[in-house]
């Protein structure tokens, strides 16, 4: 009843994604790392069908580096040992399986990593606003949510039996996935143009430290059980952080009644 009945809740609202393309160059880096630092440079490319709906990829090549706790135990436990010319002292037998002998071999050979990523994902957007700057400068600004499927390609310690490990530290590639899931915080200063910052997390099993750290589960008494295999991963979250820059095409923008 009233003047205002049958009228929309906003009027003149300005569609950022409605039926557009979002193209998106982000630096992603990963968080919490035990052994190794990734930065993900790559590409978001987004469809809305709706204003708070849409469909898209995400992923990128990813290079790593090593961690001070990475580069403190090569000194410590590997470079300090010197099981290259002692391979009988008690500390190194006792190691042999789980620690690669030789200056950077962790870096090298042992130390799990990930190589690529790539994420199909839905987005929604269930808030959308202006932000205020000092109460001067005004910008659109929305918070999203996006669930998908992570693949993620990933370098960790080969697989070797029982009387083998000691010798045996190479990398090898393996695909994994997991759910992904996140919130992103984006603004829009321009119809074309917007920028922005998401978390994520995409759990999944990795050998990050290629240690010889589990057994099977009827023989978990034998542990360690001086081989490495798929018992010998763990559940990671692999929490990450992206910024990034986007365009919107087409550029123009439309605004609803």
């Amino acid at each position: 009843t009233g003047p205002l009945a049958g009228a929309p809740d906003v009027r003149r609202l300005r569609l950022h994604r409605d039926g557009r393309f979002d193209i998106a160059a982000h630096a992603t880096f990963t968080l919490l790392d035990e052994f190794r630092r990734t930065v993900i440079p790559g590409l978001r490319l987004n469809y809305h069908f709706f204003d708070w709906f849409g469909v898209g990829l995400f992923g990128g090549p990813a290079f790593s580096y090593n961690t001070g706790l990475a580069d403190e135990l090569q000194e410590k436990a590997i470079d300090q040992r010197d099981c290259e010319n002692n391979p009988n002292s008690p500390a190194c037998r006792i190691s042999a399986v789980s620690l690669c002998r030789g200056n950077d071999c962790l870096a090298e050979n042992q130390l799990g990593r990930l190589v690529w990523f790539l994420a199909p994902q839905l987005t929604f957007v269930p808030f959308r606003g202006k932000f205020s700057l000092f109460g001067e400068a005004f910008m659109d600004a929305d918070i999203s949510l996006f669930v998908g499927a992570g693949i993620a390609g990933v370098d960790e310690r080969a697989e070797c039996a029982l009387g083998e490990c000691a010798n045996n530290f190479a990398l090898e590639h393996r695909v994994t996935a997991g759910p992904t899931f996140g919130l992103g915080f984006n603004f829009y200063p321009l119809d074309f143009l917007g920028f922005g910052a998401e978390f994520r997390g995409t759990p999944f099993e990795i050998n990050n430290s290629g240690f010889d750290s589990g057994s099977d589960e009827e023989n978990r008494e034998e542990f360690p059980d001086n081989q490495v295999n798929g018992d010998d991963r763990s559940l990671s979250f692999n929490p990450i952080l992206s910024v990034y820059v986007s365009l919107q095409l087409p550029t123009e923008i439309e605004i609803s009644d």
